[in-house]
């Protein structure tokens, strides 16, 4: 049976991520900066579920719990990221804040993935999947958000590289736009729930093999503009 680890799973797609892996029998370790307390989650009471506890940009905790851990892990999804700091205008930037959004969304998911290699080599089927986000696009010249949008951009090349040299391993890598959803980061106004979007991603990792590694992809399997 499947096992699964997803970062950032107290909220949002994460914890619909959870949800849907357990709903399948899969055994998933989630993790989020403190121990999940959302009433509606319920996911913490479930016997195949593992609450983990760290900072994602806390890379001693990160190689702490990856050691504490000793089964195999066949899908590793980076999903735990932030939409970053008010300020964030080429004209008016908060460079602290900006920086704190590369560590989340950038470096965070290298190092998880690092991390947890030597359980994905444990695997029969390793896979690795990373939310990414349209907006970090280089087919779009809108500069709002332009923090979160740097460091989705760099997170797509960094993955794309991460692809490369697991290959020969074979370790298949894909980076996703989980689509404009309605989560307390894409607001009431999105155009997808939290459920729709975690069942796309949820596809396209079981699907995911070798011939699709390193690609670029939406929710819904098709491919995103780089």
């Amino acid at each position: 049976m499947t096992t699964i680890l997803i970062t950032g799973t107290n909220r949002g797609i994460g914890l619909e991520l959870a949800k849907q892996a357990l709903a399948k029998g899969w055994t998933v370790y989630g993790s989020a900066r403190s121990e999940v307390t959302d009433p509606d989650a319920h996911i913490c009471e479930h016997p195949k579920f593992h609450d983990l506890v760290f900072d994602v940009t806390d890379h001693e905790a990160v190689r702490a719990t990856a050691a504490s851990i000793s089964e195999p892990i066949d899908i590793l999804i980076n999903n735990a990221g932030i939409i970053g700091l008010d300020r964030q205008s080429t004209l008016d930037m908060d460079f602290e804040g900006f920086a704190q959004t590369i560590a989340v969304n950038t470096l965070a998911p290298l190092a998880v993935s690092q991390a947890f290699l030597p359980h994905l080599r444990r695997s029969n089927s390793p896979r690795i999947v990373t939310i990414s986000s349209s907006m970090g696009s280089l087919s779009y010249a809108k500069s709002d958000r332009i923090a979160y949008r740097a460091s989705k951009t760099a997170v797509n090349k960094v993955m794309q590289g991460l692809a490369t040299d697991l290959e020969p391993m074979g370790i298949a890598v894909a980076m996703l736009h989980p689509g404009w959803v309605r989560t307390d980061m894409g607001g009431a106004e999105a155009d997808i729930d939290a459920g729709t979007s975690a069942n796309g991603i949820l596809k396209i990792a079981e699907g995911l093999t070798l011939k699709r590694t390193g690609r670029f992809f939406n929710w819904d399997g098709s491919s995103a503009a780089w």
